[in-house]
This record gives structure tokens, sequence and C-alpha cells, in this order.
């Protein structure tokens, strides 16, 4: 077998390999309440970026267990919760930085923007009169630091 048919071999063989992967990774379940409109704007914004996103309705009770499960603490907590390739994505966190979480696979539990501030992703528009806020990284002992800043 010649080198460039070798070449050609292995480099089919790896994208037939990670295919199902890259796939999968895209792949966003979001855990939110029936009556919450942010959150499915949010999951509209996550769409719009090539996400494939379902949905599934909660009750508020079923919804906080998830979110403790998952490792949450009180303080880093949003309205809804997606899980996506291993991580959590809590609240209201860009497309993009999920992306980069995706790429740069931190040992940690995921990524969070507590509370609902205005003007990140599903909370209205960015503009002059956003909130700033901060997406955070959550580490695998409970602790955060800052993954992104918007102001």
């Amino acid at each position: 077998m010649t080198k460039c048919r070798k070449l050609v071999r292995a480099l089919a063989l790896a994208s037939f390999a990670l295919a199902p992967q890259a796939a999968w990774a895209q792949s966003l379940e979001v855990l939110k309440s029936a009556s919450c409109g942010c959150c499915t704007a949010w999951g509209s914004h996550m769409r719009e970026a090539g996400f494939t996103v379902s949905e599934i309705d909660l009750s508020a009770a079923a919804l906080d267990a998830a979110k403790a499960e998952a490792g949450l603490k009180p303080g880093q907590t949003s309205c809804h919760t997606a899980r996506i390739d291993g991580y959590v994505v809590e609240g209201h966190v860009p497309a993009r930085e999920v992306r980069r979480l995706l790429a740069e696979r931190p040992d940690a539990i995921g990524l969070t923007v507590p509370d609902m501030p205005y003007g990140s992703p599903g909370m209205g528009e960015a503009g002059a009169d956003a909130d700033p806020y901060d997406v955070l990284l959550v580490r695998r002992d409970g602790t955060t630091e800052v993954f992104a800043s918007y102001r």
C-alpha cells in the first residue's frame, strides 16, 4: 500500500470514528419548568447556534433535585439546567462558551450563569442597558472561577 493510500485510509477511519462523537456532543438536554419562557428562549438561542435541543419539563422539586444531583450549590443556579457531553450548563450561558467548554474539556462539572441577568441569551436584548455578568466554571470540588465575562 502506498504512503498516500495509507494516509487517505487513516484519515477516512479517523473521520468515521469522530463523526458520531461530534454529532452527539452537539445534543443538549434542557431540564426546565413548563411555564418558563426564558428557558425556551435560551433553547432557541442554542438551536440558532447549531445545537440540537430537547426540552424536558419538570416540577420545581424535580428540577431542584436535578441541580443538586449535578453538584450545583446554592448561588450557582438559575432557572434551567442543561446537560451536554458529560457537562452541566446552568442558566443563560452563551452558546460560544458552551462550544469553548466542549473544545477545552476542563475537569469540571460545567458552566453556570447564576440568576437571570438581563441581556444574557434568552433574557432580553443585549445592549446598553444589559446587566454585566460572568460565566462561571464550576469545578468538581464545587468552587468556581470566571470562565468569561460579559460587560
